[in-house]
């Protein structure tokens, strides 16, 4: 910028010093340069400035008097009135005495170029009027004017940013250039009018005051396209321009830049209950307190839905910095809104996603932030920062879900599969029956963490599709081990999502049915945490498997939110202690206390009790002494395919019972 100050400046004085003054004295100007001028300033009173972020110039109207002025009077006049109009136009725009002398620098150069054309072809205001200069020179000195003035602002944000100077050239042709273009079109025959008769400048003023309105209809439109009708603030369209323009600078710079995202609580409540133009007059409120709260260099606040609003903060140090931003948004938040003697009490969940840390592009981080202000709003938390396992949704998880679903709607298809893990009764060693656990390879990713698959499943459709390929792979091997003569009972996971199925019933039916299975071979296993959230939509279904003989297993029981009225209301036969609690049992003594109860609960009413996760000896036999049921773990045996489940069963010699230090437990009724 300095350097197109100082170059300007410098050919603007050689220029001044080698150009014959074209007046002696005031008396001696022509009416027609004062009403040129006059229009040039008068025209940028309400200059032409394109909305957005795009890297472009105002538009000069200006530009056809300017030109005349050229043609005409020489390159003195014209030099005087586009530096007055340039001052003009960026004083109201609010520029730094910086940004006035490069545009004023900028603009002296394109004249300078427009200038040194005609010279060099010998255009002047004679050949123009009488001999008739060509369409070639006029074209050429216009295109002068217009290439410089472009190239030069494409230039220097070049390198403030970083990027091409060419893709900045190309980024700065807006409708300003279209204006550019038509004005100086115009400035000749705007010339040749005011040498014939003075009163033919104001004849010649129409078509530009057409242009003139065309561009600012334009421009109003633009405006409005990426503006926010209610609040003036900028919308989504609007709200992405700013971002990706501070991300450039960022990139340069190496700044970080924070993207928010808040939802407001509750707002479609105050429109159904309050009306529209109280929610109208609520966002306003909220309007000003964000830009009273936001008002700091490099902040912006934006409107991007009915309740959303969108914040950017760039050129900050980091993310605990926009932690800090967000806080203020939820003080913002706190106080009361009193709208016609109705006191409004406003939350929101506020989504926080930095660059680079959470996404490069606007994209990413708008939808990380989105991402993060859902998990501020599940959690209750009010803020969240972004983190990759809140994104349940991300364009890999989404293409691993069409995978699976199209595993799924192929049954000839390999990934999908089960793998079998023995329960066996404690004080015996007897295997009484297997947990069917799923088991998904991916063609490209390899094996899936089945807890991952199933968090990213049971949002969507195609959890119903694995839990059907679930309960039928499992009734159907225990077809065949049972004629094999081989009779177990199966743990077959389900989600609450499943249990609301109007015809998850009929279904499950229809395959033991077809494989002649008996329903007590058949145990149903549920998230606790899962289904303590919904306990009343499940009732029916579960008094129907319960009407059908088949049981229904608590698993990770400990770690939701279970009532004894629950427990007896929802049909449950058996309670699975989490297997955090069975791991911990060796070295802490709470997880001790805490399967100790468990125990005890489901002796008192009368349910089988599972320890999952006992991987050695002394865990097995500590749980034995507190008298477990049944236990899983890799101390008896990992999961694993049928057929090999089946050899390991043949070789399978129980461990010796361990010496009791208490009295055994009263038995408790197994199912076959």
């Amino acid at each position: 910028m300095a350097a197109v100050i100082g170059v300007g400046g410098v050919t603007t004085a050689i220029t001044l010093l080698t150009t014959p003054l074209v007046w002696h004295g005031l008396s001696t100007v022509p009416a027609a340069v004062w009403l040129l001028a006059a229009l040039a300033i008068g025209v940028e009173l309400r200059p032409l400035l394109p909305p957005g972020a795009r890297y472009s110039q105002a538009a000069m109207i200006s530009l056809s008097f300017i030109m005349a002025l050229l043609l005409m009077w020489g390159y003195l006049p014209a030099l005087i009135v586009q530096t007055i109009v340039t001052i003009l136009i960026f004083t109201q725009l609010r520029a730094t005495s910086w940004r006035i002398a490069f545009n004023a620098a900028q603009f002296a150069l394109a004249l300078t170029a427009s200038h040194l054309v005609l010279l060099a072809f010998g255009v002047s205001s004679t050949t123009l009027i009488d001999e008739g200069a060509g369409l070639g020179p006029l074209l050429l000195a216009g295109l002068a004017w217009f290439l410089t003035s472009h190239m030069l602002v494409s230039m220097v944000w070049a390198l403030r940013e970083g990027v091409s100077w060419v893709r900045m050239l190309v980024r700065s042709f807006g409708p300003e250039a279209i204006v550019h273009a038509a004005m100086l079109a115009l400035a000749p025959i705007l010339a040749v009018a005011a040498t014939s008769q003075t009163w033919l400048v104001l004849l010649a003023s129409v078509p530009i005051y057409a242009v003139y309105r065309m561009a600012r209809l334009s421009v109003d439109r633009e405006r409005v396209a990426l503006s926010d009708q209610l609040t003036t603030l900028p919308n989504r369209k609007g709200f992405q321009e700013l971002v990706e323009a501070n991300l450039l600078r960022s990139k340069v710079s190496g700044a970080k830049l924070a993207v928010m995202v808040c939802d407001i609580d509750r707002f479609a409540a105050v429109n159904n209950s309050l009306g529209h133009d109280v929610g109208d007059r609520l966002l306003l409120e909220l309007t000003r307190r964000f830009r009273s709260c936001f008002d700091r260099p490099h902040e912006v606040v934006a409107r991007i839905g009915g309740d959303e609003f969108a914040f950017l903060l760039a050129e900050i140090p980091g993310v605990e910095y926009a932690k800090r931003r967000a806080g203020c948004l939820q003080s913002a938040l706190g106080a009361s809104v009193v709208l016609d003697e109705v006191s409004l009490d406003v939350s929101g969940a506020v989504g926080v996603a930095c660059y680079p840390d959470h996404g490069e592009d606007f994209d990413a981080l708008f939808r990380h932030a989105n991402v993060a202000m859902a998990e501020a709003k599940k959690r209750g938390s009010g803020i969240a920062v972004y983190a990759p396992e809140f994104d349940h949704h991300s364009p890999q998880r989404l293409a691993l879900l069409g995978d699976l679903r199209r595993a799924l709607d192929t049954p000839g298809l390999p990934g999908v599969e089960l793998y079998y893990q023995p329960q066996v009764d404690l004080n015996t060693g007897e295997v009484l029956g297997v947990e069917a656990l799923l088991r998904y390879r991916h063609p490209v990713q390899g094996s899936v963490d089945p807890g991952d698959l199933i968090a990213l499943a049971e949002h969507s459709s195609v959890m119903r599709l694995l839990t059907y390929r679930v309960i039928d792979e499992a009734v159907g091997q225990l077809a065949r081990w049972r004629a094999d003569d081989l009779e177990l009972r199966a743990a077959i996971n389900v989600s609450v999502r499943d249990l609301h199925a109007p015809d998850f019933c009929d279904y499950l039916t229809e395959r033991l049915a077809h494989h002649e299975i008996p329903t007590s071979q058949v145990q149903l296993e549920i998230t606790e945490s899962a289904l303590m959230a919904d306990p009343r939509r499940v009732i029916a279904t579960l008094k129907r498997l319960e009407a059908m003989g088949i049981g229904l297993s608590l698993d990770d029981f400990g770690t939701g939110f279970s009532s004894m009225k629950h427990l007896r209301s929802l049909q449950v036969s058996e309670v699975k202690i989490d297997k955090s609690f069975v791991l911990g049992m060796k070295e802490d003594p709470d997880a001790v206390a805490i399967v100790k109860s468990i125990i005890e609960l489901g002796r008192a009413l009368s349910l089988r009790v599972v320890a999952e996760g006992i991987e050695d000896e002394a865990t097995w036999r500590h749980l034995v002494t507190l008298g477990c049921d049944t236990g899983q773990g890799w101390f008896h045996a990992r999961p694993m395919p049928a057929e090999a489940f089946v050899s390991w069963l043949r070789r399978y010699q129980p461990p010796p019972p361990p010496r009791k230090i208490r009295d055994a437990p009263a038995p408790v009724a197994k199912l076959a």
